[in-house]
């Protein structure tokens, strides 16, 4: 059927989850926002997701007609949940199926955008298993975009055409997401986080300029293996050299392991009925106690600041929601649980304007991702610290050593009017 005979299933009242990643039905996703007009107290569930532009949803004459409940603030609906029209659920993403399954979140639709049918009349949600999985599980409605350009990827994600509500056939190109490119700084910190990566370690690694330049300089080493929550093109080249052959997993092993993807149709053509790519339902790819089962697990992820004691924000500037926890949580426990496993929280010193991202106190409203009990390895273009085992006054000295030159005495002082002598005796870095 069309996409405006699909979208009638739906009514007044219902939960309605939208695929995320680079796979959002857009579609579908704009025929349900052309029906705002009759509809009131749609919830709209979504995770994390890059689209073509802003949520068609998120007008304000349809503030009445769809309530937008973000599992994951992306830019579609950023400034409309700022604006207070829309809400975030906190979460650990890993946990979020959980929310589905029993009953916390309700969903009655699934929108769904899915590759093209196998000879055994089986899609696949191509680069979304995340939340995906557990949303059509539970869900009363499917709805499905059938896209050509989707790739075929194995796994939790695929489902046979029969358990379909309705199919509408589209021919939609995913969103591409560039590669992004590291600027020098950006490669200081990818080759002080390399320098302590493995031979046979498996692999978390996040998406920019950051996860790109640790993957660059990851090139010289060997049997790497991936299990992660977001696979992107930074991979590729790993994969096309056998750097990355899966070899030393325990879970899965011989096998890239993913949640979603997001990228160029480079990465997306390279999945295609690819298998020895398999993507899983995140309360999967992002359980800790799975994640340990892998030796010298390392996961690589970002913050948006630190203060002097090791908490990390990365969900929020000050009050401003600007993202959400995402699997940092559950990789930061999950590596820390596996033999040889070592977390990296790396993030430049200063904001683009020259601001100070290492603070004696985190800023005002400011949400804490990371505990100060959980955080190891801190790393800015300054160098890496090991904030593991140390006390306050130790962990303040460190981070102070990997801040901008130019904001150490301030925060040196900062430490001493917080920590007193514990710190004043501290001479040197400890290593």
């Amino acid at each position: 059927m069309t996409a405006e005979e699909a979208v009638k299933l739906i009514e007044s009242g219902d939960h309605v989850f939208i695929q995320g990643s680079t796979s959002v039905p857009e579609v579908l996703v704009k025929a349900l926002a052309d029906r705002g007009d009759e509809l009131r107290d749609v919830t709209i569930y979504q995770g994390f997701c890059v689209t073509k532009g802003a949520a068609p949803y998120c007008q304000e004459r349809y503030k009445e007609s769809f309530l937008v409940d973000s599992m994951f603030v992306s830019n579609n609906v950023r400034e409309w949940i700022a604006q207070g029209y829309g809400s975030m659920t906190p979460r650990f993403l890993g946990e979020v199926p959980a929310l589905f399954r029993d009953g916390t979140c309700r969903v009655d639709v699934a929108l769904i955008n899915c590759s093209m049918p196998d000879e055994h009349g089986n899609v696949s949600y191509g680069v979304s298993a995340d939340l995906a999985v557990s949303a059509v599980e539970c869900a009363q409605c499917v709805i499905a975009q059938i896209n050509p350009q989707m790739p075929f990827s194995y796994g939790d994600c695929v489902i046979n055409i029969s358990q379909l509500s309705a199919v509408v056939m589209v021919d939609d190109p995913l969103v591409e997401v560039p590669t992004a490119v590291p600027t020098d700084k950006e490669i200081n910190i990818g080759n002080y986080i390399a320098e302590l990566i493995p031979d046979g370690a498996t692999l978390q690694i996040g998406v920019g300029g950051i996860p790109n330049a640790v993957i660059r300089a990851l090139e010289h080493h060997k049997h790497l293996g991936l299990h992660t929550e977001a696979m992107t093109d930074g991979v590729l080249p790993l994969l096309e050299k056998g750097v990355i052959d899966n070899s030393c997993k325990k879970v899965m092993p011989g096998k890239s392991i993913a949640s979603l993807a997001l990228g160029s149709r480079k990465l997306y053509d390279y999945m295609n009925y690819n298998k020895d790519m398999v993507f899983k339902d995140v309360a999967w790819t992002n359980n800790p106690f799975v994640i340990a089962q892998n030796p010298k697990v390392m996961s690589i992820n970002s913050c948006l600041e630190i203060d002097l004691t090791g908490q990390v924000c990365a969900d929020s500037i000050g009050t401003k929601i600007f993202s959400s926890v995402g699997g940092q949580h559950d990789f930061v426990y999950g590596s820390s649980q596996s033999e040889g496993g070592i977390s990296f929280l790396a993030m430049l010193a200063t904001t683009n304007k020259g601001q100070n991202k290492i603070k004696p106190v985190l800023t005002p409203g400011a949400g804490v991702v990371t505990t100060r009990f959980q955080t190891n390895y801190v790393v800015t273009e300054y160098g890496a610290v090991n904030l593991r085992g140390k006390n306050l006054a130790e962990r303040a000295k460190l981070l102070i050593s990997i801040a901008a030159p130019e904001y150490r005495e301030e925060l040196s002082r900062a430490a001493a009017d917080r920590f007193g002598y514990s710190f004043l005796r501290l001479k040197d870095i400890i290593n």
